[in-house]
């Protein structure tokens, strides 16, 4: 795993998401780390897979994502949309927490 260094856990509060570009193979990856209500840290792509829209500036519930612009809710475990009109997974990213440190791998997808 090539983990990178994507934020610390004091840049993003529960319940909320934070935009970060990290460096894939094929050049930047757009990723929002997420912490979900109960504080655990997830990593998704940042782009909605019906609107390629920021889901970074959706609104957190629970362990999932919505997207502000059509309402599409995204699980943040498995990257499944659990509500319309998104039909297509997002990328889902495996995430370690070292210390303060969130470390996040984008050459490898947890739902590949």
């Amino acid at each position: 795993m090539t983990a990178q260094l994507a934020c610390t856990i004091h840049d993003v509060a529960p319940g909320a998401a934070l935009r970060v570009e990290l460096e894939g193979p094929q050049g930047p990856v757009e990723v929002a780390v997420v912490r979900d209500s109960d504080g655990t840290f997830h990593a998704v792509s940042d782009l909605c897979s019906h609107g390629q829209v920021s889901l970074s500036d959706g609104d957190v519930d629970g362990c999932t994502i919505e997207c502000w612009l059509h309402g599409s809710t995204f699980d943040l475990r498995s990257g499944q949309p659990l509500a319309l009109p998104a039909t297509r997974p997002v990328p889902v990213y495996p995430v370690t927490v070292d210390g303060e440190r969130v470390l996040v791998d984008v050459e490898t997808t947890v739902n590949a």
